[in-house]
């Protein structure tokens, strides 16, 4: 089989896009939330964020009572690991398309909670693309490498790769 430059245009791209959404959760995201010494008083600002602003949707605020202000101690070292662990598996194309899956997720739980910066849009744009076209994706990955060395992963069927 041939392999042109046009047939590598579209896995080059999508994989580009894939990478830079790991290193954007990676480093200002998970990384960045360590070294700061993110932790339970952060998850309890987020927590509180919707009692008197009515940008946050009544869901966040039942949601971030319920679940966030119940653990915040969990949660302020939940969400840097959560971070760095997307940012690690979306660069490695580990699981891409469950990562890029809870990259937007994680996103629109942001947002819902009022946390927007700059970067949140592009890596929300970046998801989406990754989830389109999981297998250009991964073209240039960990899983792409493993599937040309084992056998076993080959005969896996082409539903059950498209999540690797």
């Amino acid at each position: 089989m041939r392999t042109t430059v046009g047939s590598l245009v579209a896995p080059a791209l999508v994989g580009a896009a894939r990478v830079a959404l790991g290193l954007l959760w990676l480093i200002p995201e998970g990384l960045f939330k360590f070294h700061a010494g993110f932790g339970a008083d952060d998850i309890l600002i987020v927590a509180k964020a919707g009692e008197n602003n009515t940008r946050v949707p009544e869901y966040f605020d039942v949601f971030a009572h319920a679940t966030l202000a119940q653990a915040p101690g969990l949660f302020g070292v939940g969400i840097p690991l959560l971070e760095t662990g997307l940012g690690i598996a979306l660069i490695l194309g580990v699981l891409t398309r469950p990562a890029a899956l809870m990259s937007l997720l994680t996103l629109l739980l942001y947002w819902s909670s009022d946390q927007l910066t700059w970067e949140y849009p592009l890596m929300a744009a970046l998801s989406v693309v990754v989830i389109a076209w999981p297998a250009q994706a991964r073209a240039f990955s960990v899983t792409a490498l493993g599937e040309r060395v084992s056998p076993r992963l080959r005969r896996l069927p082409s539903p059950v790769r498209a999540w690797l």
